[in-house]
Formats: C-alpha cells, sequence, structure tokens
C-alpha cells in the first residue's frame, strides 16, 4: 500500500523489480550505468520511489535517460511509446481558472507536482526522442518559457513524420491525445 508519499515495502519491492526489468531491456537510453547504483538511491530516497510509483500507475514506463556527474543525481524520464494516461488537462491553474465552461479535471503544472516530478523542457523532450519515437499518435505539454505564458499560450511537443516539431497553443486548452512527460531527478 502507498500513504503519505511513502510505499510499502510490498510496493517498494514490486516497483524496484519493474524498473530493473524495464532498465535492463533498454539499456541503449543508459550505455555505462549500474542498476546497483541506481537503486542504492532509490532505496535511500523513499519520496522518490513513490514519485516514480506514481509515474508508473499513469503508465508512464520511467526510465533513466542519464546521469548527471556533476549533481550525481540519476534522471528518470516518462519513456512510454505515448503520452502518459495523465491526459485532458490544460496547462496551469490560471488557465484552467480562466476557463469559463468545460473544465478539465485538473492542469499538468498542479499534476506534476502532486506527482513530484516536473515537466520536460524541450531539451530534455529533444534527448528523450533520440532513444526511440514517442508521441506519434499523441503530443506532450512541456514546460513553457515565462515570456509565451505570460501572453496567454504554452507549448507542447509530439513526432511526426520522422521529425520532432515544437507547437503552442492556448495554455487554456486540453485535449484527450494531450498529457505530458514527467521528469525526476534522484
Amino acid at each position: 500500500m502507498k500513504n503519505n508519499k511513502h510505499l510499502s515495502s510490498e510496493y517498494t519491492e514490486a516497483l524496484l523489480k519493474t524498473l530493473k526489468i524495464r532498465f535492463e531491456k533498454n539499456m541503449n537510453r543508459h550505455q555505462e550505468l549500474d542498476w546497483d547504483k541506481i537503486q542504492s538511491k532509490l532505496e535511500a530516497n523513499p519520496n522518490k520511489l513513490w514519485s516514480l510509483n506514481e509515474m508508473e500507475e499513469t503508465e508512464g514506463e520511467p526510465d533513466v535517460i542519464r546521469h548527471d556527474k556533476k549533481t550525481d543525481e540519476y534522471i528518470f524520464v516518462d519513456c512510454s511509446a505515448e503520452s502518459p494516461k495523465r491526459r485532458s488537462l490544460c496547462y496551469d491553474y490560471q488557465a484552467w481558472e480562466a476557463r469559463k465552461a468545460n473544465k478539465p479535471e485538473s492542469n499538468v503544472i498542479d499534476k506534476a507536482s502532486e506527482m513530484g516530478v516536473e515537466l520536460l523542457t524541450e531539451e530534455q523532450y529533444r534527448q528523450l526522442q533520440e532513444f526511440g519515437k514517442f508521441d506519434v499518435k499523441t503530443s506532450s505539454w512541456i514546460k513553457t518559457p515565462p515570456n509565451i505564458r505570460e501572453l496567454g499560450g504554452a507549448i507542447f511537443c509530439d513526432r511526426r513524420y520522422n521529425t520532432v516539431f515544437t507547437y503552442h497553443n492556448g495554455a487554456d486548452s486540453y485535449y484527450a491525445a494531450r498529457g505530458f512527460r514527467g521528469c525526476l531527478k534522484v
């Protein structure tokens, strides 16, 4: 069971097993990284395990894509083929609040915060695309620069025609095929 942002030992064991299997199956994402070191860091940070479980429960298929040697942090990202099952969300609370009708359940900024993750930046999204073809049928909101957000917009990315595109929309828009990908540093 999970509560108070901590997983029970049973949930922790099951999650670590799932993450290890995914890690071993996708070595192209993290060549030269050692699972035992990653697992040790995860076990020392139960709140991070809770966040990874949130990513997993929404079918994000989190996996390690990088190790930041300067900070000694492992970077986990949602690696599901399509945008995870946290969709039909406008960009942020301000956009959600501004909607007069047909408000979605929530917004991506608050949802990501609740999960303990960050939205991918455009650079991180493009880096993810180096490991495969992601979002060929869906799209994912990404972290929007303040100057765009101040004007009412937000940006998202997808992959079409074997090319990664960055687009814009009103921050209050939401679509069944648009979600967001999370990033977690451990």
